[in-house]
């Protein structure tokens, strides 16, 4: 069935428009969605939305609000309930190809991703509403207490990442089950996915104003929605700078809006993985190759730099240099091209797996290990988002320092699994290494980003 859904969309070019209400808008600014690993092949073809058009998805939502608002939770819940039966059926296949070839996914990967993940979002996240409502403060003598849920006064504004199809879909959808209505700028490189999952949503019953599918220029839009009155909320995935930018204009426009917009984002992560003397080298070594190299490094949960005592690092090195020559290497590129100049240019910095890339027919670049003699070396602590890890191997007696040095090398602080007994890292530093850190043995994670 997936093989049939890759087969119909090789070699074609999806026309994907900007949609206001009901109605398909084109407009000048024509773009296109290459497949990352055969940049010959235009997978979709869209264009931008100007300020005119996004300042007119804004009026339609505004419009739609109050209505929509006012339905039960429980209506607006199985709109999604029923997208998630959809996706889990009949249009798996088809959101799976196009995650596979629009965002350079394996089978897996996408399948994780556009399928289970974007199901489990919209079920959970609708059930929860439902349950959400049912819960009432306690009456007093005399008097009924009653909590009333509702939307925010005004529009959310979705900003998507490239990365996952799921994070789009969640984006933009959640919002919508809570009452929001919502302009969805979805990713230039997760086009199609995202498409396909907007036209579920308006199959499943969504009525035509409450989700606007307005793919833009990042720096239009952030400025067009910020400067609106009705701004009410960002919620966004991507990357620090990007954030920052939106969260500034959001600040400086604060006199203009009718009330204070919340402002939700995820960005980044240094993902560390931490390892013990007493730890199991070949449950290290598979977690850490996982981590950093599927989907190409390309999620900010990928492990990136990693502590190694030096009694270990001979017999991590060997089996993480065998594991490596059996990868097959699939996409990703020219930033990451930077960081792999860099690790050959540094005095610091030594390439001992991988370094190669190519951009010839798609955008790849080889799963690369590199060993730091400096634990504070840019290339430990600035994002890569890419096929990159860097190891730094510490005298095995020095654990406590090293558990300080993973918590002040990097600003981020999202996701880090030890590997070793718990209870050296329990007895050692609790405020260091917080529980909501992974052991290396357990790669399961509460979220795909």
């Amino acid at each position: 069935c997936n093989h049939q859904a890759l087969q119909k969309l090789k070699g074609k070019t999806e026309e994907i428009p900007c949609v206001i209400g009901n109605e398909e808008v084109w407009t000048k600014d024509i773009r296109y969605q290459l497949s990352p690993f055969n940049h010959s092949h235009k997978v979709s073809k869209f264009c931008y939305a100007d300020k005119e058009l996004i300042n007119k998805a804004i009026e339609a939502s505004v419009a739609a609000r109050r209505e929509w608002d006012l339905k039960p939770v429980a209506d607006r819940a199985q709109i999604f309930f029923k997208a998630a039966d959809i996706i889990s059926g009949p249009k798996r296949a088809e959101v799976l190809a196009k995650t596979m070839i629009g965002q350079g996914k394996t089978v897996v990967q996408a399948e994780i991703d556009a399928a289970a993940e974007l199901i489990d979002f919209f079920r959970f996240n609708a059930k929860h509403a439902i349950e959400l409502e049912q819960q009432q403060p306690l009456d007093s003598d005399g008097s009924t207490n009653t909590m009333m849920y509702r939307g925010l006064e005004g529009f959310v504004a979705a900003v998507a990442p490239f990365n996952f199809t799921a994070i789009g879909g969640n984006l933009a959808g959640t919002p919508a089950i809570m009452g929001n209505v919502v302009l969805w700028k979805p990713s230039d490189t997760a086009m199609s996915a995202s498409y396909t999952v907007y036209k579920i949503l308006r199959e499943s019953g969504l009525p035509p104003n409450i989700i606007q599918f307005v793919p833009a220029d990042g720096p239009v839009f952030g400025d067009t929605i910020t400067s609106s009155e009705h701004l009410a909320g960002v919620n966004f995935t991507g990357s620090v700078p990007t954030f920052k930018r939106l969260w500034k204009q959001v600040a400086q426009n604060l006199d203009i809006y009718r009330n204070f917009p919340r402002v939700a984002g995820e960005c980044g992560g240094k993902n560390f993985h931490f390892v013990h003397k007493s730890a199991d080298v070949g449950s290290v070594v598979t977690g850490t190759i996982r981590s950093a190299f599927e989907y190409g490094g390309q999620k900010c949960s990928a492990c990136s730099r990693m502590y190694v005592p030096d009694s270990l690092w001979p017999q991590i090195k060997q089996q993480l240099l065998d594991v490596h020559k059996q990868i097959k290497v699939g996409d990703s590129f020219s930033r990451i091209k930077g960081w792999l100049e860099h690790a050959k240019t540094s005095p610091h910095l030594k390439i001992i797996a991988g370094g190669h890339c190519d951009d010839k027919k798609g955008y790849f670049v080889e799963p690369t290990i590199i060993e730091t003699t400096d634990p504070q070396e840019k290339i430990m602590n600035e994002e890569i988002f890419g096929p990159v890890l860097t190891v730094y191997v510490y005298p095995e007696n020095d654990y406590k320092k090293v558990l300080h040095l993973i918590d002040n090398t990097s600003p981020y602080a999202l996701t880090g699994a030890p590997g070793g007994p718990h209870y050296v890292l329990r007895w050692t530093s609790p405020q260091v290494v917080k529980q909501t850190h992974v052991p290396l043995t357990e790669w399961k994670y509460p979220y795909m980003g």
